[in-house]
């Protein structure tokens, strides 16, 4: 099983900048992707963006060009800078990873952007 810790997240103006990270243990040999999701009030979670354990990643589109997610493999950490943030960011953001084919979850950190 695999363990995920979470960190960051708050209320920051529109324009503003916050850093999440996560900190997976347990066996964090068999994880393969590590990523970020988000729910907002009354929406489905929706994937922000996620990291292979080669470097590859992917994002929404909603977020390129603002958010970069990246990880250290040595520590099994993932984390997500977000730049140029949006009212529209907000939402309860969710450390995901994938492991022997099973997902793990974090237990949520929020982010609230104000107008």
């Amino acid at each position: 099983q695999v363990q995920l810790v979470e960190s960051g997240g708050g209320l920051v103006q529109a324009g503003g900048s916050l850093r999440l990270s996560c900190a997976a243990s347990g066996s964090v040999f068999s994880i393969s992707v590590m990523g970020w999701y988000r729910q907002a009030p009354g929406k489905q979670r929706e994937l922000v963006a996620a990291v292979t354990s080669r470097g590859s990643t992917n994002y929404a589109d909603s977020v390129k060009g603002r958010f970069t997610i990246s990880r250290d493999n040595a520590k099994s950490t993932v984390a997500l800078q977000m730049n140029s943030l949006k009212p529209e960011d907000t939402g309860v953001y969710y450390c995901n990873v994938a492991a022997g084919g099973v997902p793990y979850w974090g237990q949520g950190t929020q982010v609230t952007v104000s107008s």
